[in-house]
């Protein structure tokens, strides 16, 4: 009886520490992630206005 008691303890000791360590990999790849923002369409023609009005 009391070797039942060990046995799920120890699978829910294991199920647990994946979980953990899954969660970790998880978020360290979001961190790594490289993020771009796209300009706004006013950025872009603001932008070659600038460069037409020098020239």
């Amino acid at each position: 009886m009391v070797g039942a008691y060990i046995v799920v303890g120890a699978v829910s000791l294991l199920v647990v520490a994946m979980v953990v360590i899954l969660s970790m990999v998880t978020i360290s790849k979001g961190y790594g992630y490289k993020h771009s923002i796209d300009s706004l369409p006013d950025e872009e023609t603001s932008e070659e206005d600038m460069n037409h009005k020098k020239d």
